[in-house]
């Protein structure tokens, strides 16, 4: 490859503009929050928010604790929920904000956890819920909504005048933390209604610094909306005959380009009556107003025709590639499921039977996203950590930086790479990853020149191989400290923290990529380190595996160098009115000064830097702790915590299996609804493995076609089969569940019927084949500093 085609000029970004948008606070204090056509700020500074997508109706209210805590510990800054007009109005007149729907509660809570709010408030949602959230009785009176209609209007302003009261004294102008309300969803052709919704708020009485509506599909948004956009790696609402939705690909390249024509399509085309023609919609930036996302995929539902299984590593590289675009908000859907509601005319899932392309799941709505349906903490939880970590630390830098393309196209041969840049500084982000369905080769010799306005940089030093599936981003011209600048690095920045050494830099390797510090000047430099002055720079080797004990001393400043593993285990958290690292095997959150951690095994480690003294520990013992390079490390035994296998090899019979169906709009495979031939396994679980654990799940792992779970004669649980392990919680029924155990119904697999899942797990024979049911322990326990309570 010729050389300049790996170089690239990058310049200072001009002033964004200002006071055009009808957004932000006014009249302005010191947290201000203003949108300019690049990006937000907020108390004066340039801001990055991430927020991820939880359903307060969706979740036991004795759960909202424990899953925002893991959502801040994950690295949001807030949080977003859609308002389903169908849950709080379940009757005409006969409002419901208890229980699990007190929005109110729900907001307060998120606020102490230390996360913003975002109101998503309808008043259709669309969210795969029965008729997008409208209320039966408002569907039964055949209205023309989501238009300007009056009488349909009216019906909204009074969900709307009842929502509103449940926001009094929680805006962010009040102090409080909602900072962003969404109006409708997926609207794409009533700009006129979409402006009037938000009048209506405001004649209400809300005001909030962002209005914002969803922008994808070629959406007609109107001026006084701040359009946000989405992306997704695979969809359930395409079909059966689709290898890969036709837009999927281009979200893990480099590029300005925001729209996505096939997210909802299926629904526009169905329920709207509108066709997009791909080629009529200007799919290219708009300079009026920054880059928002609200709905990156954190997983993937699943439709009873087509079930995708995104991956991890897919939603972590699609994330990392919309910063490199040029994103400056990252907002996920979903960041945690959740279980359909229930309502008085049945199940509130989006069906055939009320109108709907896709047959989804009568209960599960655990999306695959980071936190689970019932807050498992998911691999995608870390990888993304990462992210958020070095966009909390970083944030304000790189909202400000604008992104230009190096190798963006969908030439399977050409290096992806961008750099985000300020004209002095910034970030070069490469790829070789792109899902199984198109995976990418790796890149051979990789190096990057970047001319900045007064210097160039060349990284690596040494060309080096970027393996298939790698996403990475590496810091050029980085301030480690007032005295030190990294020149550039083959890492990846995390954060920041602090011991009575001083202040450390953390940086992550990527697996399969040797690193290289390059610092500016001629630097003493010790510890793992070792230095070699070249051309007014110090370049460093590492002489140390990277790790936790991998530190690099410098003038004033350490490098802390952690190896993949590592960097998935590692939080930011206080602990005492401190925030620590926390390196942890177990998921762990902060609440009220104490770590608490949520292990499913019966012994882990955790480990602190800055240490303390003594840790106490409620609901577990812990061990003397011991010195492990710059960390405190304690083992931590969890009594109530493991697994326990209760089932394996098991295939049971079904006597029959429904006949393939069709049905909705798009005459897609239907869901069964017969399970009178389904095979039937019934589980024991001995009282004593449920006494004590915070959580009990019934991890399933199994091939077949759709199955139900029972306590008795309720329904707790539903799973279409797609390759992934199906949980049960057991939790709300233990007493029950001791008595009388768990009965699953399980319709067999037939590849005949067309059902589409993943290449990766289609190959497996017709029937029901159950490998184990284990049972999953949960505990729970409160780590506190000595003498602080």
């Amino acid at each position: 490859m010729n050389g300049d085609a790996r170089r690239i000029t990058v310049t200072a970004p001009g002033f964004p503009r200002r006071g055009h948008l009808p957004v932000g606070d006014a009249p302005a204090g010191p947290d201000a929050i203003e949108v300019t056509s690049r990006y937000v700020e907020r108390a004066g500074r340039p801001w990055f928010p991430i927020t991820g997508e939880i359903h307060y109706s969706r979740l036991p209210r004795e759960r909202w604790s424990e899953v925002l805590g893991h959502a801040s510990a994950g690295g949001l800054t807030s949080v977003a929920t859609y308002v389903l007009w169908q849950a709080h109005e379940p009757e005409p007149g006969r409002f419901r904000w208890d229980g699990n729907l007190d929005l109110r509660a729900f907001i307060g809570l998120a606020a102490q956890h230390g996360l913003d709010v975002v109101v998503r408030m309808g008043p259709w949602a669309h969210g795969e819920a029965r008729y997008g959230g409208f209320p039966d009785w408002l569907v039964e009176r055949d209205l023309p909504t989501r238009t300007n209609d009056p009488e349909y209007l009216a019906l909204v302003r009074t969900f709307y005048a009842q929502t509103v009261a449940q926001l009094v004294g929680l805006t962010h102008a009040e102090g409080g933390p909602i900072v962003a309300a969404q109006m409708d969803n997926e609207l794409y052709d009533q700009p006129e209604h979409l402006a009037r919704l938000r009048q209506i708020a405001e004649e209400l009485g809300l005001r909030v610094p962002i209005w914002t509506a969803t922008g994808w599909g070629g959406a007609q948004v109107p001026e006084t909306l701040l359009p946000v956009y989405s992306a997704y790696a695979d969809g359930f609402w395409d079909d059966e005959q689709t290898p890969w939705p036709a837009f999927a690909s281009s979200h893990f390249r480099y590029s300005p380009v925001r729209d996505d024509l096939t997210v909802g399509a299926d629904l526009r085309e169905a329920l709207d009556g509108i066709g997009v023609d791909t080629g009529a919609v200007p799919l290219t930036d708009d300079d009026a107003v920054p880059f928002v996302t609200c709905e990156l995929g954190g997983g993937m539902h699943v439709a009873y025709h087509r079930r995708p299984l995104v991956t991890p590593r897919d939603v972590e590289a699609l994330a990392l590639a919309k910063v490199g675009s040029g994103s400056i908000w990252q907002g996920y859907y979903m960041y945690a499921g959740g279980t359909q509601r229930t309502g008085p005319h049945g199940p509130e899932q989006e069906s055939h039977a009320t109108g709907y392309p896709n047959d989804v799941p009568r209960t599960t709505y655990d999306f695959a996203a980071p936190i689970g349906e019932h807050a498992q903490i998911r691999p995608h939880h870390h990888l993304l950590r990462r992210q958020h970590l070095w966009l909390q630390e970083d944030g304000h830098r790189i909202a400000s930086m604008t992104s230009t393309v190096g190798g963006g196209s969908a030439d399977p041969d050409e290096l992806r790479w961008a750099v985000r840049s300020d004209g002095r500084s910034g970030y070069l982000f490469a790829s070789t990853y792109q899902p199984a369905a198109q995976p990418l080769p790796g890149q051979p010799d990789v190096q990057v020149t970047v001319d900045f306005d007064d210097d160039s940089v060349t990284v690596p030093t040494v060309p080096v191989d970027l393996p298939a599936g790698a996403s990475v981003v590496w810091p050029l011209r980085y301030p480690v400290s007032s005295s030190v600048v990294l020149r550039s690095a083959t890492a990846q920045v995390l954060t920041r923290g602090w011991d009575d050494e001083g202040e450390l830099l953390v940086l992550a390797a990527s697996e399969g990529v040797p690193v290289e510090l390059v610092l500016d000047g001629a630097l003493e430099v010790g510890g793992a380190g070792t230095g070699v002055v070249r051309d007014e720079t110090t370049v460093v080797s590492l002489v140390e595996p990277t790790g936790p004990r991998c530190v690099v001393g410098l003038p004033g400043v350490r490098i802390l160098v952690l190896d993949p593993a590592s960097a998935d285990r590692l939080y930011v958290l206080d602990l005492a009115g401190r925030d620590h690292l926390v390196l942890s095997d177990a998921p762990v959150y902060s609440l009220d000064g104490a770590l608490v951690v949520h292990p499913d095994e019966a012994r882990h480690t955790l480990s602190l830097l800055p240490g303390v003294p003594e840790l106490v520990a409620d609901g577990a013992r812990l061990s003397d702790s011991r010195a492990d390079g710059p960390w405190h490390t304690w083992t931590v035994d969890a009594p109530h915590a493991g697994r326990t296998t209760l089932l394996s090899g098991v295939e049971p019979q079904a006597t029959a299996a429904p006949d393939p169906v069709r049905g909705g709009p798009m005459n897609r495979l239907s869901a069964p609804t017969d399970f009178t031939g389904a095979a039937v396994v019934h589980v024991d679980v001995p009282a004593e493995l449920l006494d004590g654990a915070h959580r009990a799940l019934l991890r399933v792992t199994w091939t077949g076609d759709v199955g139900r779970a029972f306590v008795g004669d309720r329904l707790v649980s539903d799973h279409f089969w797609h390759g992934r392990t199906w949980d049960v919680d057991l939790t709300p029924w233990a007493a029950e569940v001791a008595e009388q155990g768990v009965r699953f119904e399980l319709l067999p697999w037939r590849r005949a019927t067309g059902v589409w899942v993943h290449p990766s797990v289609r190959d497996v024979p017709d029937g029901v084949h159950v490998t184990s049911i284990d049972l999953v322990r949960v505990g729970r326990a409160r780590l506190t500093a000595a003498g602080t309570e």
